[in-house]
């Protein structure tokens, strides 16, 4: 215990020493030393230190790489983007610009939020992977960069698809500020639709179809008698759409009881018009 004390206060001493010392190439050195030896913050702090003079050097270039890493491997994401992104515009043609501009997405994503939460950073790590494989057609990290945007998209619609799903789960509740049953179930209607024009090929196709198929039928159920018969009449192509799209989907059952409900209303009001 005692050893290990002595040698934790001998390299806070050292570390203290360095950073304090003028003699920039030795601080430098030190620097790369922490990296190398995964002590990234005292590395980052080296390097705060060391980036304005480094300046038109041969060192400024990996000096600013090396802190934009050191940051993304101490899991500082938001500031390690910044970083990668400063180093891609001030050296394009850099040694390390391909990879500087990968990780300006990478840290981006690092950051996202499960998809029920705000995904501003979501769309701010869509674009860069986007402007990454834009920059490098034939990219190193090609294959990486396009499973993140699928994964990041993914997000995107996962959020999409929440929305929809509490539009729905309000419909029949009435104490939302503004809102009734039927604006519920319209919005969530106008959510899934928007989601499925804005992501045709996403696997959860079925799951907005399936929202829009029950919205239509309780929109026609909460509806007021002049506008019933019109909307049971869409509820009901909605369903056989969806029965055709979906012919083994679980919920094909549902449609189908859905189905003979609207066939039922239909004819009984269309005999009594």
């Amino acid at each position: 215990m005692l050893l290990t004390a002595l040698l934790l206060s001998s390299c806070a001493h050292e570390f203290n020493r360095v950073l304090k010392s003028t003699d920039m190439p030795m601080k430098y050195e030190y620097a790369k030393e922490y990296f190398a030896t995964g002590k990234y913050q005292r590395s980052i702090t080296l390097l705060n230190d060391l980036i304005s003079f480094q300046k038109g050097t041969d060192n400024a270039q990996e000096s600013l790489y090396m802190l934009a890493m050191a940051q993304y491997c101490n899991l500082d994401f938001e500031s390690a983007s910044a970083a990668f992104k400063k180093y891609a515009t001030t050296y394009p043609k850099g040694h390390y610009a391909e990879t500087a501009n990968f990780h300006v997405g990478q840290s981006l994503y690092m950051s996202t939020p499960e998809p029920r939460l705000d995904q501003s950073l979501t769309i701010k790590a869509i674009a860069a992977f986007q402007d990454y494989l834009d920059l490098y057609p034939d990219a190193k990290m090609k294959s990486q960069a396009q499973d993140r945007l699928f994964e990041l998209q993914d997000k995107l619609v996962k959020k999409e698809l929440y929305n929809a799903q509490l539009y729905y789960d309000l419909g029949g509740y009435f104490g939302n500020v503004n809102s009734n049953s039927e604006s519920n179930y319209e919005s969530c209607i106008i959510t899934a639709q928007n989601a499925l024009k804005d992501y045709p090929y996403t696997s959860m196709r079925e799951d907005f179809a399936l929202l829009i198929m029950k919205s239509k039928y309780e929109l026609a159920r909460n509806s007021a008698a002049t506008r019933q018969l019109e909307r049971y009449q869409d509820a009901e192509d909605e369903c056989y759409g969806f029965v055709n799209e979906y012919p083994d989907s679980k919920n094909v059952k549902l449609a189908e009881k859905y189905i003979a409900v609207c066939k039922k209303f239909t004819a009984t009001n269309k005999d009594n018009e």
